[in-house]
């Protein structure tokens, strides 16, 4: 079984930070640093590179980082089968996830409490960026499983789909500026508050108006904003026309405190999916919860 200094010292590598391992392992820097230094002490070579605030993986660091990947895989894999054996055998797991903003607010919660009613010894830690945000942390070893919406897809990583879900124009119930229904053309005279750059639904919009020969450059696009709360919040009292997720204004559309405006010829709909890296997509306990999540929101658990 890995040591805690191991476990340590693979939290460092993955993060190339011992500020956000400690964080992460909700304990002190200078306890984290010390785990390191007698890890280094014992294996007489240095395993990391100091340099100014950052750190990086020395030849000898990386050898131990891609060896303990190997060791923790097989550990996740003993742990299951002995689990499946003995009922009384329950080993505490931490896992890192990242989810977008809509995913994070609005889809995960209700799986991510049933998931741990059911796993009382997983620790979980979400994090909540942009897509691209997302796609990055994972590239960079910060997490080991994301949820994004559509973007770019890069060769590294492997996508599988989860959900599918709207993105609707939204006005505030206050503005009597914007109609009931807009063709596409009404957008040059609609002033537009949207998400910031690497939103996957501003990717999901972007798209589509490619499709119909509209670029996003050319429309009046008064404030971007980063997150959907604030965007939501801000169209409530603004006269800005707003493209959220369906997901995220149930409620408002339901209370008459939103309006969805009907833009003809322009369907917005995009699709959730679970990122890992290749090569890692058995990897336990991230393979169990991709396959409850799914079985969870098809209605099966």
């Amino acid at each position: 079984m890995l040591s805690h200094k191991h476990e340590i010292f693979l939290e460092v590598a993955r993060q190339l930070s011992f500020t956000k391992a400690s964080q992460t392992l909700f304990t002190s820097q200078s306890a984290v640093s010390k785990q390191v230094k007698a890890l280094e002490e014992y294996y007489k070579i240095g395993l990391f590179e100091r340099l100014g605030n950052s750190v990086s993986l020395t030849p000898a660091g990386k050898l131990l980082y891609d060896k303990l990947l190997l060791a923790k895989q097989l550990q996740h894999e003993l742990h299951q089968e002995f689990a499946s054996i003995s009922t009384s055998f329950s080993p505490q797991i931490q896992m890192m996830i990242g989810a977008s903003t809509t995913i994070s607010l609005y889809v995960l919660p209700p799986v991510l409490s049933a998931y741990l009613q059911q796993n009382p010894n997983t620790q979980l830690t979400l994090r909540n960026r942009n897509s691209e945000n997302i796609l990055k942390a994972l590239i960079e070893h910060e997490i080991d499983l994301g949820i994004i919406e559509g973007i770019n897809k890069v060769s590294n990583v492997t996508y599988t789909p989860f959900l599918t879900d709207d993105v609707v124009a939204v006005r505030s119930a206050r503005n009597p500026l914007v109609k009931a229904e807009l063709d596409i053309k009404d957008l040059y005279e609609t002033p537009l508050a949207l998400r910031e750059y690497g939103s996957g639904t501003l990717a999901v919009l972007e798209e589509a108006l490619e499709r119909q020969q509209v670029k996003l450059v050319d429309l009046p696009v008064k404030v971007r904003l980063g997150g959907t709360e604030a965007l939501k919040n801000f169209v409530r009292v603004d006269t800005c026309l707003a493209f959220l997720p369906r997901q995220a204004v149930v409620k408002e559309l339901e209370s008459g405190e939103l309006v969805e405006v009907r833009i003809r010829n322009l369907k917005l709909t995009r699709q959730f999916n679970f990122i890992q890296r290749k090569g890692t997509e058995n990897n336990q306990p991230y393979h169990d919860f991709v396959r409850y999540t799914k079985r969870w929101y098809s209605g099966k658990e």
